[in-house]
């Protein structure tokens, strides 16, 4: 065993609001298999166009209700049995060839919020019900910015690692190719320590010209951030990324990115 696994502290999987898919990327009527927070989960969209996010496995024979499972309004049916399970509960609501449904015939339903391009779910440790609301990205939806690009990827680190990225200012220059990092750092708290607003100004060279550059980081909790850059005048740039555990040791990170519409041909 190495010296960095052996010294290694387990860190547990953060509580609050992750991405699970980009909102693009679930059809009505859609099922898919997804796994996060070390939990095999289903994900489809009902017939109103609601996301809905479950336990993975019918609890009548174990079966994966996104192997083959099939969208009835706003529910997802068992493709071995046809139980349908409502996804806005949970709850078994039709047995094709029983009158009787068991109290006991029903899976965990997880809370859901589509905003921001993308679909996101609230994890707690405690099973404890939502306690913040997921931020409104304002640009996102202003016909004075550009359609979003949309990137993400996955990496075999713990979801902290992935957010301790924010407080490394050094790394811009490096791996980025800032003509210099910032050397002061703005750091505001709120929320109760929830939210956290990081900004760093520097000379920066660009294709329009050299300007005072100043980086604005909101993060909230550890899943969500957005990224804005400020300093060319009547310009902007926003990238918005929310980082999810697929279980302790891997991470999925997604971005969504934009510009005003003035920087579409310098930003691509």
């Amino acid at each position: 065993m190495s010296r960095r696994e052996s010294e290694h502290t387990d860190l547990p999987i953060p509580n609050g609001w992750f991405a699970v898919s980009f909102s693009k990327d679930l059809l009505e009527g859609e099922v898919k298999r997804i796994h996060y927070f070390d939990e095999d989960l289903v994900l489809f969209r009902g017939r109103s166009g609601r996301p809905y996010v479950l336990d993975a496995y019918c609890p009548h024979l174990g079966a994966h209700l996104a192997e083959g499972g099939r969208v009835l309004a706003e529910t997802v049916r068992c493709p071995f049995h046809g139980w349908q399970f409502d996804g806005a509960s949970g709850e078994c609501v039709e047995i094709p060839y029983c009158k009787r449904i068991p109290p006991r015939a029903q899976v965990r339903k997880w809370d859901v919020v589509e905003r921001d391009c993308m679909i996101f779910v609230w994890h707690h440790a405690e099973g404890k019900p939502p306690s913040w609301e997921v931020p409104e990205i304002p640009e996102l939806s202003d016909p004075e910015w550009m359609a979003p690009r949309y990137f993400d990827f996955q990496v075999p680190v713990h979801q902290q690692d992935m957010h301790e990225n924010n407080l490394d200012p050094v790394h811009f220059q490096f791996v980025h190719g800032m003509a210099e990092f910032p050397r002061d750092s703005e750091i505001q708290y709120g929320e109760g320590g929830r939210f956290m607003r990081v900004q760093h100004t520097s000379q920066q060279e660009t294709p329009v010209g050299s300007f005072r550059m100043t980086l604005i980081r909101d993060s909230w909790g550890m899943g969500l951030s957005a990224v804005r850059t400020t300093g060319i005048p009547n310009a902007g740039l926003l990238m918005f990324s929310s980082t999810t555990a697929i279980d302790a040791h891997h991470t999925h990170s997604r971005w969504v990115l934009t510009a005003t519409r003035n920087m579409a041909d310098l930003a691509g």
